[in-house]
């Protein structure tokens, strides 16, 4: 996850204004997503990067909770520093916070600590009177995946391979071997803090190198690098239900990457595009088609069997049908992704004239034109 700054403005990011839509958001977020998606553009890091600020992004503006806050925070933040008040030094409340760790007030008892109520408001993490390196949750991933217009009908069962973040089989996860030797880190001196300012305040928080320990391993495993994770191709079993539609949001739980020091693997995320039909065409859970009748079926009425999504129906045409004319079989659509019933299928007919090709039959028609005189102009106004 990409980690927002006092300067992230994650609306600018998704080229959406502060007061766009849900709506507005998931259309820019995809149309990003389909363009900068590792998979579109291999090898290339900068739009691995720019997919992972995307993401960021969204996953916080698509929370309603999480962008309250973040719009909430971000103009009090930008509010505070505007003000002219001295936080820079160590004299009294007036003087400041400079230095100051929070987490000492973490024995006063009850909940509402300092180190709760700052980190609410400007995002660090709370602390407990020490740091402890515990689990992580791995990432959640995304996977695209096309199936084609009577799979997405239907629902699919099928069998993909995903390239995630996986334990480490040497070190079990852990990230180093038996026998290692430690030292102190270098970026916290071995306290497991950093100072980190945000706005006019600083306070301490959990060093990112050392996950809080102190220390650094000097006797990290071979496999994974010390990390714990290694890069695995996983073939898996996946079901797409059906009514699923193009940008149907499929979970695979944990099917992510694997989290670290024993934290749950993160959720894999299907991203469903559903390919076009040569036959059938699709309304919300509609299905539409157009077949063809002579023009005898059309005048006469007639019985027809139609191809449907799950096989074939009989239609019955009656007499004196249109060019045009749709007729719907109930129940015989798509499946509505929501549950409950199913959409239908709207058949609209094309009455095929034939080629005439002897007198016979022109005379014929004649006749018919004579027997049953129809204009079908005579209300249609001439200049």
């Amino acid at each position: 996850m990409v980690t927002a700054t006092s300067t992230t403005d994650y609306y600018e990011i998704l080229g959406v204004s502060r007061t766009a839509s849900s709506d507005e958001i998931k259309k820019a977020y995809r149309k990003l997503a389909r363009k900068y998606h590792p998979d579109v553009n291999p090898g290339d890091k900068s739009a691995e990067e720019k997919f992972k600020t995307i993401q960021e992004a969204y996953n916080i503006l698509s929370d309603p909770e999480k962008r309250k806050a973040y719009d909430q925070y971000g103009f009090y933040r930008e509010g505070f520093q505007g003000q002219q008040a001295d936080f820079s030094g160590g004299r009294g409340f007036g003087g400041g916070f400079e230095g100051f760790d929070f987490s000492r007030f973490a024995n006063m008892g009850g909940s509402g600590t300092f180190s709760d109520i700052f980190s609410d408001l400007f995002g660090a993490p709370r602390t407990s009177g020490s740091v402890a390196s515990g689990p992580n949750r791995g990432e959640d991933l995304e996977y695209y995946l096309n199936i084609g217009f009577l799979d997405a009908v239907r629902g699919l069962s099928t069998r993909i391979t995903v390239n995630r973040k996986a334990n480490c089989h040497v070190c079990d996860g852990t990230g180093s071997v038996s026998g290692r030797l430690e030292t102190v880190c270098a970026v916290c001196q071995g306290t497991g803090r950093i100072r980190q300012t945000r706005g006019p305040l600083q306070f301490l928080s959990t060093c990112s190198n050392c996950g809080g320990s102190g220390k650094m391993s000097r006797g990290d495993c071979p496999n994974c690098a010390g990390t714990g994770l290694i890069d695995r191709a996983e073939t898996i079993h996946v079901r797409i239900p059906a009514g699923a539609t193009t940008g149907s949001r499929v979970r695979v739980p944990r099917k992510g990457n694997d989290g670290r020091r024993g934290g749950s693997a993160g959720d894999l995320y299907l991203v469903v595009n559903v390919g076009s039909h040569d036959f059938f065409s699709r309304e919300g859970d509609d299905v539409l088609c157009q077949i063809a009748i002579t023009v005898t079926e059309a005048a006469l009425g007639t019985e027809i069997e139609v191809p449907t999504p799950e096989g074939r129906a009989l239609l019955r045409i009656p007499s004196s049908t249109q060019g045009g004319q749709k007729f719907r079989l109930a129940g015989k659509g798509a499946p509505s992704p929501r549950g409950g019933s199913r959409g239908d299928l709207i058949v609209e007919v094309k009455v095929v004239i034939p080629k005439i090709k002897d007198e016979r039959s022109k005379e014929i028609l004649r006749e018919l034109e004579r027997l049953n005189p129809y204009n079908p102009r005579a209300e249609l106004r001439m200049g």
